[in-house]
């Protein structure tokens, strides 16, 4: 019998590069605008810079890190959900419980990833501006969304 997907915090660094695993598949699977070095670029800064810049928690199926998401400051900077296991919840779920914990009112989208735009829009965010360019000044435009009701439709 298969188990229950479990949200938990993440216990430390050595979680770290099963969740760059998953970064990589989500990535390779949702952000196809993203030219491959400034992919690798970002992957070399996961587990040194960004990861432990945020506060995380995992998704784990059968004892397995599956998504994971991390929160500063009451935005969720991340949320990544393994490919082979997209569209099964676990991207809701992490994102409920980033709220729910964190306080989560905000987060930053690539404007060119449409399925992400609409999975924040279902889950009650709205886009509140614009960036031409992401944080790092490359041509990725950013949209800024806010949380618009306090029930989500995770």
């Amino acid at each position: 019998m298969a188990e229950e997907l479990v949200i938990r915090p993440v216990k430390d660094a050595g979680e770290y590069p099963r969740l760059v695993t998953v970064w990589r598949t989500a990535v390779e699977a949702t952000h196809g605008f993203l030219a491959l070095e400034h992919r690798e670029a970002i992957a070399a800064r996961l587990e040194a810079e960004f990861l432990p810049s945020v506060t995380l928690i995992v998704a784990e199926h059968d004892r397995r890190s599956v998504g994971f998401a991390g929160t500063a400051d009451g935005k969720l900077e991340m949320l990544f959900v393994d490919a082979g296991h997209r569209g099964g919840g676990i991207g809701s779920k992490l994102l409920q419980q980033a709220i729910v914990t964190d306080d989560v009112t905000t987060v930053d989208v690539n404007e060119q990833n449409e399925l992400t735009l609409g999975f924040y829009e279902r889950a009650g965010f709205a886009v509140s501006g614009r960036s031409p360019v992401d944080g790092d000044g490359l041509p990725y435009p950013i949209l800024h969304m806010e949380l618009k009701q306090s029930g989500t439709g995770c």
